[in-house]
């Protein structure tokens, strides 16, 4: 993943990325409002779920601290983050605000 994490987050539209853990309650119910987010907004927006506990390197190099955490990149730059579960009306929004 991290190979190649760098080339996803250059994309020209939003990507956002979700880092989760299977351990965790909270981002059992994030899954199923960002695939709502996804169908919603199809191809403006890359979504990718980043497995926290296969993943540490890149978690602590983000300063993911909790999960679940969803960051949105554009060309490689940080534009927004926010820790916890949001409403899909909520995320589509941001990512909106961001395209």
């Amino acid at each position: 993943m991290k190979s190649n994490f760098h080339d996803i987050i250059q994309d020209d539209k939003p990507v956002l990325i979700d880092f989760y853990a299977d351990w965790c309650g909270p981002c059992k119910m994030l899954g199923p409002i960002l695939k709502d987010a996804k169908a919603t907004l199809g191809d403006n927006v890359k979504i990718v779920k980043i497995d926290v506990d296969k993943n540490q390197e890149l978690a602590s190099k983000y300063q993911v601290r909790g999960v679940p955490t969803m960051i949105l990149f554009k060309n490689g730059k940080q534009l927004w983050r926010q820790s916890g579960v949001l409403q899909k009306d909520e995320i589509i929004k941001i990512i909106k605000s961001h395209s």
